[in-house]
């Protein structure tokens, strides 16, 4: 196995004992960068290589910073970091450059992190499909002539193809998992609040979108979630956590778990999704666990109402000051301009109704964790789909009635913030990989990547890379 795809847990060992110089490290990264990215375009704003490999090698004469200590990081192009562009796919911020980092990015670099570029990302973030007018598409290893998702695609793409040995991501409505799924590694939407975002605006209110790590394991997800995870004394729903690194699978013997497929038919679903992802429940069948089908818990239709009302109420108030300014709001794309629209011109108890809506689905999902130590669903509806195609407008036949429709399955986590892990399933008729949802209640990140970890050793399907 070459230096780059290694795990993450190999290679910081090898550094933090000296067997491997962040020096080597950066050489490596950096010729894996050259040979792939080209054709990839995963990470962007790559920094200048001289500068790179001076600041490796003063990682490697100075004292040992933490655990992330001469590994190279690109952050996702959403996250604000010193000195490097922060434009998040829009051309409104194509010059902008931050002077401090961002709360996530401060963390990665207190822990000796090496920022080497950014990660590339759909514009602002919105949409499963990682395309923007400043740097363009990434394309998915496995095909390049086929979408890799997002919004954290470039971060996806990077770990696939070992430019990468972890990488931040965010999640608001799968953005973390999808990718995950379409590049065959894994994304952890940690419990909402555990891994705090950068204290701008209200930290009250809006509580759907999560940062989170991805990784090729997860081993190495936990290596990451220790740094950036724990409470921001600014914020008021901070989670408490305790390190979980080095993680050791759990013994899965003897635990339920629910499968809720395609939500009773309510989420449409390309043919052969379903099937490779009933491929994962036979992993844990075999791993000893008892796996139940389950019905519809609660109305798909609810859970769509509520969450279009809240993250159209959070979008909008995020774009409102560009939608303010006539010649910013006309540089804005179609999908960002409707949410924004939507969510300026909600009511109070239009948001209210729809927070209700959420609660109801809350007790629900309490109820069903008590029977159940993990639920899991498919980490998308669709196969990646044509990298020139903007979303999918259909599947098997059902016409989907928004931009993000066709994401829907992602949706009865996010609304509640549940810890969930994106884990791979195998790979489609055409070649390209898939992936499942397993998650659990608030606060049960550990037990999750236990089991998660369990998982990877029955399977390794990050094992299998792509070609390139």
């Amino acid at each position: 196995m070459t230096l780059t795809r290694q795990s993450a847990s190999t290679i910081l060992a090898d550094l933090s004992s000296g067997r491997l110089s962040a020096a080597e490290l950066m050489q490596a990264t950096l010729a894996r960068i050259a040979d792939v990215n080209p054709q990839l375009n995963a990470i962007v704003a790559l920094q200048d290589a001289d500068a790179l490999m001076a600041a490796a090698r003063a990682a490697d004469a100075g004292p040992w910073r933490g655990p992330l200590h001469g590994l190279p990081v690109a952050v996702k192009d959403l996250a604000d970091v010193a000195g490097l562009p922060t434009t998040k796919g829009s051309p409104l911020l194509a010059d902008f450059v931050p002077k401090r980092d961002e709360l996530i990015a401060a963390r990665m670099r207190a822990a000796g992190a090496i920022f080497i570029g950014k990660t590339n990302v759909p514009e602002f973030g919105l949409g499963s499909h990682t395309f923007n007018p400043v740097y363009g598409a990434t394309v998915n290893p496995y095909d390049p002539t086929l979408s890799c998702g997002g919004s954290s695609g470039g971060a996806a793409v990077a770990l696939a193809t070992g430019m990468l040995a972890l990488a931040d991501g965010s999640d608001m409505m799968g953005s973390l998992r999808n990718p995950a799924a379409w590049n065959n590694v894994y994304g952890y939407r940690p419990s909402w609040g555990l891994v705090p975002s950068e204290p701008l605006g209200d930290t009250f209110l809006h509580q759907l979108s999560t940062l989170g790590p991805m990784a090729r394991s997860p081993q190495d997800i936990a290596l990451l979630l220790d740094v950036i995870a724990g409470p921001d004394p600014r914020q008021p729903h901070g989670m408490r956590h305790e390190p979980i690194a080095p993680l050791e699978p759990c013994d899965p013997k003897g635990l339920r778990i629910g499968w809720l497929g395609d939500w009773g038919g309510a989420y449409p679903m390309e043919a052969g999704v379903m099937e490779c992802c009933e491929g994962a429940l036979r992993s844990f069948e075999a791993m000893g666990c008892h796996v139940e089908a389950l019905a519809p818990p609660f109305p798909a239709e609810k859970i769509w109402d509520s969450w279009t009302t809240l993250r159209s109420w959070q979008v909008g108030a995020g774009l409102a000051p560009m939608m303010e300014q006539p010649d910013q709001r006309a540089q804005l794309k179609d999908s960002a301009r409707w949410e924004a629209e939507r969510g300026m011109a909600l009511s109070a108890m239009e948001v209210h109704r729809a927070s209700v809506l959420r609660s109801d689905w809350f007790k629900r999902a309490a109820a069903l964790f008590e029977d159940y130590d993990a639920l899991v669903l498919p980490s998308a509806q669709v196969w990646p789909f044509d990298v020139a195609q903007p979303y999918p407008t259909s599947i098997a036949g059902q016409e989907m009635d928004t931009y993000h429709r066709w994401m829907e399955v992602m949706i009865p986590v996010s609304l509640l913030g549940l810890p969930c892990l994106a884990a791979p399933a195998g790979f489609g008729a055409q070649g390209v990989p898939m992936g499942v949802q397993i998650f659990g209640p608030r606060g049960s990140d550990a037990r999750l990547l236990a089991l998660g970890a369990a998982y990877h050793e029955a399977t390794g399907w990050p094992q299998k890379a792509p070609a390139m």
